[in-house]
Formats: structure tokens, C-alpha cells, sequence
């Protein structure tokens, strides 16, 4: 699979507090967009698999949810998480 605990752990461990710290916003985004690229690009070679396009928009939804909240909770979080993964251009 192409996302592996040491995978997970490396994600939470750059963006979170710490590698066990699973449920910061500025984690479950890093994760959100790391799954949401993997998706991207599989879709670019198959264009018909609708089960995984409804995924990828489901989850650009939470991402956007989350981003909402850190963007109300503390805006200096959510523009460090914004720059730190080249979401905005």
C-alpha cells in the first residue's frame, strides 16, 4: 500500500505535535493531501473509476472542513499549514 505507518507516523511527526498526535487539524490535513495527491494522479490514468472520484471529493470536503476550522480557531496555524503544503497559489 502505498501509505505505510512510517508513513503515517513521518507525516504526524512533520505536521502535528508529535507522531502519536493523530487528531491535530494541521495532521489530518497533511494526511488529507498526501491522500488526495495518490488519488489525483490515479485517476489521471483511469479516467472511468467513479467510486474513486466520489472519494477524492469527499475528501477534499473534510480537508476544506478542516481548514475552515483552523482558519476560525487560529489563523497564524492555518496560514503556516497553508504554506507549509503549497495549498494555495
Amino acid at each position: 500500500m502505498y501509505l505505510t505507518k512510517e508513513n503515517k507516523k513521518e507525516i504526524f511527526k512533520e505536521h502535528g505535535k508529535s507522531e502519536s498526535d493523530t487528531g491535530s487539524a494541521e495532521g489530518q490535513i497533511a494526511l488529507f493531501t498526501k491522500r488526495i495527491n495518490h488519488l489525483t494522479e490515479h485517476l489521471k490514468n483511469n479516467r472511468k473509476d467513479f467510486n474513486t472520484e466520489r472519494s477524492l471529493v469527499m475528501m477534499v470536503g473534510k480537508r476544506k472542513s478542516l481548514l475552515s476550522y483552523l482558519k476560525k480557531k487560529d489563523i497564524n496555524r492555518y496560514r503556516e499549514i497553508i504554506k507549509k503544503l503549497n495549498l494555495r497559489k
